[in-house]
């Protein structure tokens, strides 16, 4: 698990964690950022309490680095990834493993099934399991099992992700899609199944769904530089949003009204996609969805613009540390 600032989801996530009905042995490994909350009190009162947790540092507060320094630290064959925001269904484990064996896959995984806590997390979390929102990304949206490009979290062969030499700690975003691309170019197989789910707690505001979605743009934009093929019409939409708006809106304020059709159509296809998207939901989530909608669009889109080359450098595989090997049977 790597964390940083998760004190209102970690205990939650580690219970669902512990509280998995699994034949084999279990452990959870805490990768510590550095965090200006009470996360790393709460972790060390889930160390005191189960002697199945334990923590690792992570003093530059990256993911991937996280990951790496927690799969090191951890002693068994399948490793399961968990944000500290993420919250286990029931059987989600025993599943994955079942899944794994019979599909032969390298890495498994299944639904991020967002829930909100407020009115505008309840939207943030309408948006992004919504077709509008995110596409046919059935990791969002569900779908039928089978073979997939990426997968939310995932559940490895820990000889695969020594294989690979884990994560690479250049993508501070989008490291899980990296992953699964080099998995699947060596010949491994990444499968979907909406067996799996695991609830998802979204940001608690505009501002920070913002960042959130303009470093996915950002990093998405990277993938796509370090592996050339690796981008679809999917990736594109957002972006290619964002240049017409701007055209159109620039159009319009040099006095050509036509070119105010564009960001109009926009916005009404966003809040007459909200409408479905909202079923169910109290008014003022309603009401939040197309500012929601909007956000994700165009922070992402905006971030794959602007992604800077210097963001990522290409490392020499061999330069990375390898994840160490291991002969323990248990999980």
């Amino acid at each position: 698990m790597p964390v940083l600032n998760e004190e209102r989801h970690l205990r939650s996530s580690v219970k669902h964690i512990l509280q998995q009905e699994y034949d084999g042995e279990l452990e959870v490994v805490i990768a510590l950022g550095p965090s200006e909350d009470r996360t790393d009190e709460i972790a060390a009162e889930l160390v005191a309490e189960d002697s199945r947790v334990h923590t690792v540092p992570n003093p530059s507060g990256r993911t991937p680095a996280a990951l790496n320094a927690a799969i090191k630290a951890s002693r068994h064959p399948v490793v399961v990834r968990v944000d500290g925001h993420g919250m286990l269904s029931p059987g989600y484990i025993a599943t994955a493993v079942r899944l794994m064996s019979e599909t032969g896959a390298a890495n498994v995984g299944g639904i991020m099934h967002a829930e909100g806590e407020t009115d505008w997390e309840r939207a943030v979390a309408a948006a992004m399991t919504s077709k509008i929102g995110v596409g046919n990304a059935a990791f969002h949206t569900g779908g039928q099992a089978g073979e997939a490009e990426t997968v939310y979290l995932g559940v490895f062969r820990r000889e695969v992700l020594e294989q690979q030499g884990g994560y690479n700690e250049e993508f501070i975003r989008a490291q899980d899609w990296e992953l699964n691309f080099r998995i699947r170019g060596s010949g491994g197989l990444v499968w979907f199944s909406p067996e799996l789910k695991v609830e998802y707690r979204p940001r608690p505001s505009v501002r920070a769904l913002a960042k959130q979605y303009r470093n996915y743009g950002r990093w998405r934009h990277v993938v796509a530089r370090y592996h050339p093929g690796s981008i679809n019409l999917r990736y594109l939409a957002p972006p290619a949003a964002v240049c017409a708006i701007a055209v159109g809106t620039g159009a319009g304020l040099a006095g050509l009204p036509l070119g105010f059709v564009v960001p109009g159509g926009y916005l009404a296809a966003v809040v007459l996609g909200s409408l479905p998207a909202g079923k169910g939901l109290p008014l003022k989530s309603r009401a939040w969805i197309p500012v929601a909608l909007t956000t994700m669009h165009m922070s992402w889109g905006w971030g794959f613009l602007t992604s800077p080359r210097k963001l990522a450098r290409k490392v020499i595989a061999s330069r990375r540390e390898p994840v160490p090997a291991t002969t323990d049977a248990t999980t």
